[in-house]
């Protein structure tokens, strides 16, 4: 089930490294329960984000792949207690 997202996070076109301190500096703003969307082009970036967030602190809520004008990803995690 897709939810509205608190905080939508656009990464596409962004060098890798500077989306991650971007991805861990929003999430460390949010409050619990809370919803973030990332929206994202680089594979590398997508593994990653999964690596900086600890599992314990976000529920993974969907992942897609969208095919069309370009390849992207969107992402929603909620933030855990």
């Amino acid at each position: 089930m897709k939810n509205k997202a608190d905080h939508i996070l656009d990464l596409r076109g962004s060098i890798s490294s500077i989306s991650l301190l971007k991805l861990i500096q929003t999430f460390k703003e949010m409050k619990a329960n809370e919803v973030l969307e990332i929206l994202g082009s680089n594979l590398d970036t997508r593994s990653d984000l999964f690596k900086v967030l600890p599992d314990e602190s976000y529920d993974l809520i969907f992942l897609d792949v969208v095919e069309g004008e370009g390849y992207f990803y969107r992402i929603q995690l909620k933030k855990k207690d």
